[in-house]
């Protein structure tokens, strides 16, 4: 219960409110900020090729019809590229920045990636644990192991996900905890439809975070500045074979290779520690949702739609129709793991729906619970479409409460709709512990990577919206406790292009650009 009551300390604390944001520095530190890139000394960098495969995006939904790639280092490193690897290069001037496939928050990016492969060739006869390097999309390889990982086998990969929390804290201060997670969700996503290109799964595994940081040596700390340390959020089984029934995760000793360092001073934030390992355990997952996405429109090659996923910067106000919108709500029926997050929609422009306040109710389980929380007054009117599982609130125009509630963007007015993550907050926290704050911001991140991509594939754009006033959601909704909570905002519509931009391809810096799409 301790626990408890700190995740729950922390949640108020940091909610943004009309007249006071969440504690941060107030302003940018230039000089103090994060690189971009982590990387190991004293590593051997094994370079990954830069494949081509390329399926349609719309034949990853019905995966009968995808070849199952084998395991092989070129099988790796696609799924690496095309999730977490570069994206393009944006310069203005002499200021260049890296977007990458995995969406992030003020593009900080806190999420690594470590990999716990078999024995491959190109890689190792043994089974290695490496860190993935986007810049230069390589492998530092930190460890050999002397023996088999038991119960592993030799057909698929453990890939970790952590945050380096500072990255995030540098711009955002108390809050920032929050958008780390979120991005972690990003980056599970974004490796789930890469891995869906290759014919394989991806499956969250159920694991302690002492063993996850054991076995990536994140409990070595003089390997990392005291400021720069990483904190282990998840680990994924990947590969066309089912999971493991036996695994067991091997200890790693003592590593040689030590992390750079990302800032020259750091800004204490010393309440981000107490809700890191607060949040700290086992999570074992929501019973899954029992949905199935209708097959998208023929679409793109894949490997195009991660590459052109962007952040929308502002949006043109223009409409779209009815059945872009519902081909972007239902895309999301593929996430069976994200069974406790629902969307209220502020709709402002889709052609075909009266502009108002909507409710996608994504499991149906909560309907009732919905119904109790939410404001009596609500008309509550079913939609035919979408499984009769999108209700009517209240007819109106909701642009200047989508605005107001978004911390006064202009975004979330301009676009076509944007949205709030309604998650089963206090009964998912008493049944799964402290350990499901962490997991209920990867549900609602990976939610958004989903999002991201489908908007693409229509030519549309997105931008996920971490700046929100919590409380201001809930009043409106008529919520007057935590069994719901809102924890991440996003908004669709079509972007306007900043032409002062120029874009450069990804991996031009490596100077063999041609054979890098």
């Amino acid at each position: 219960m301790k626990n408890l009551s700190t995740v729950l300390d922390y949640h108020n604390r940091t909610k943004h409110h009309a007249h006071r944001y969440a504690t941060s520095l107030g302003y940018m530190d230039w000089q103090t900020q994060p690189n971009p890139f982590r990387s190991y000394r004293d590593t051997q960098t094994i370079p990954l090729v830069f494949s081509h495969i390329d399926p349609p995006y719309h034949l990853l939904f019905e995966p009968n019809d995808l070849p199952k790639a084998p395991i092989c280092l070129e099988s790796l490193s696609h799924l690496l590229r095309y999730s977490l690897g570069l994206a393009a290069w944006k310069q203005q001037g002499d200021s260049s920045w890296a977007l990458r496939c995995n969406a992030s928050s003020g593009n900080l990016h806190p999420t690594e990636c470590y990999i716990l492969a078999p024995p491959t060739i190109g890689m190792s006869d043994s089974y290695t644990l490496s860190h993935y390097a986007p810049k230069t999309h390589a492998l530092e390889v930190l460890h050999m192991f002397d023996a088999p990982i038991e119960g592993m086998g030799k057909n698929g990969y453990l890939l970790i996900l952590s945050s380096v929390i500072w990255r995030e804290a540098w711009k955002y201060g108390e809050r920032c905890w929050r958008y780390c997670q979120l991005d972690a969700g990003h980056a599970q996503e974004a490796l789930r439809l890469s891995a869906k290109s290759l014919g394989w799964n991806s499956t969250l595994i159920s694991a302690d975070s002492s063993a996850l940081a054991n076995l990536c040596g994140f409990d070595q700390f003089e390997r990392f500045h005291p400021d720069e340390r990483e904190s282990p959020d998840m680990m994924l089984w990947i590969s066309p074979q089912e999971v493991p029934s036996s695994l067991i995760l091997p200890t790693t000793p003592k590593l040689t290779s030590v992390a750079n360092v990302l800032s020259p001073a750091h800004h204490p934030w010393p309440i981000l520690a107490v809700i890191d390992e607060a949040t700290h355990g086992t999570y074992q997952p929501s019973k899954p949702l029992p949905t199935k996405r209708t097959t998208p429109q023929p679409s793109k090659g894949s490997a195009e739609i991660f590459l052109k996923r962007r952040s929308a910067q502002a949006m043109d106000g223009s409409s779209i129709t009815k059945e872009q919108f519902v081909q972007l709500l239902d895309a999301c029926d593929d996430l069976h793991d994200t069974p406790n997050v629902h969307f209220v929609l502020f709709v402002h422009r889709v052609i075909g729906m009266e502009s108002g306040l909507y409710l996608f109710v994504r499991n149906s389980d909560e309907l009732a619970g919905l119904r109790e929380s939410l404001s009596s007054e609500f008309e509550w009117k079913p939609q035919d479409i979408l499984g009769n599982r999108l209700f009517l609130l209240h007819a109106g125009d909701y642009r200047g409460a989508a605005k107001m509630i978004s911390c006064n963007q202009d975004i979330a007015k301009d676009s076509a709709f944007s949205m709030g993550m309604l998650c089963r907050f206090a009964p998912t926290l008493e049944e799964h512990g402290s350990v499901a704050y962490k997991h209920l911001y990867h549900e609602c991140g990976a939610l958004g990577q989903m999002l991201y991509c489908e908007a693409t594939t229509m030519g549309l754009s997105a931008t996920g919206i971490g700046c929100f006033l919590d409380d201001e959601v809930h009043r409106l909704l008529g919520i007057t406790n935590e069994w719901y909570q809102s924890l991440y905002h996003f908004t669709i519509g079509r972007a306007i292009v900043d032409t002062r931009l120029a874009t450069l391809k990804p991996y031009a810096h490596l100077n063999s650009e041609s054979a890098h799409p």
